[in-house]
């Protein structure tokens, strides 16, 4: 057996009991939380944009293809893209806009997704990665487009992470935090924008369902 196999050997024997594990999230009180803000969306989009994300807000989903369109021109980039299954009939084409259903490639601009929730606290997105929710629309390109109905925004990451124990029995494929743009410090302490993943973070708030 080579450390590898033992390694995993060892992780095997040591599994918990699921049911241990279930009824000690259910059991185990919360530590110290901050105090929840009476609205949720302005407190959301006012962290979100302290983190570099611009937001746009529409009642109308019929809207968000025309509202994303002049963000693009707005910023000089490219009136194409791709987004989520989820998303493909919103009116793209009628906003001029040329968005394939797929997931990214590395060679996409702009990339739209959903989001299965928003953290006020924080002004972070959370991402469920799946089959018809691909990470790469969310981490690829450039622009990363995010439409959020402001009912999914919760208050703190705990609040996150209750509502999804509660809305799936089994873990998702992945699980991702976005808190505006990638950056990094790293090189002389100078923030850097884009640097493992998209420039500019749209989170587009819309009052009706999709």
């Amino acid at each position: 057996m080579n450390t590898r196999e033992k390694i995993l050997a060892r992780i095997a024997r040591h599994k918990p009991d699921s049911d241990a594990l279930s009824h000690h999230l259910a059991t185990h009180p919360r530590g110290p939380q901050p105090p929840v803000p009476c609205d949720l969306k302005k407190h959301f989009a006012e962290r979100a944009r302290k983190l570099s994300s611009d937001i746009l807000e529409t009642d109308d989903p019929g809207q968000i293809p025309g509202l994303l369109a002049g963000y693009l021109t707005q910023k000089s980039l490219p009136a194409e893209g791709v987004c989520w299954p989820a998303l493909a009939h919103l009116p793209w084409l009628e906003a001029g806009l040329d968005i394939e259903v797929r997931p990214a490639k590395d060679r996409d601009m702009v990339g739209i997704t959903g989001a299965f929730c928003a953290i006020a606290e924080t002004g972070t997105l959370l991402l469920l990665g799946g089959e018809l929710t691909p990470a790469s629309t969310s981490l690829l390109p450039e622009t990363h487009v995010a439409i959020v109905h402001p009912d999914r925004i919760v208050a703190t990451m705990e609040d996150a992470w209750e509502l999804l124990r509660r809305e799936f029995s089994t873990p998702p494929r992945t699980v991702n935090f976005i808190s505006g743009p990638s950056r990094t410090a790293d090189i002389e302490q100078t923030v850097t924008l884009g640097a493992h993943g998209p420039y500019r973070v749209l989170v587009i708030l819309v009052q009706s369902a999709i």
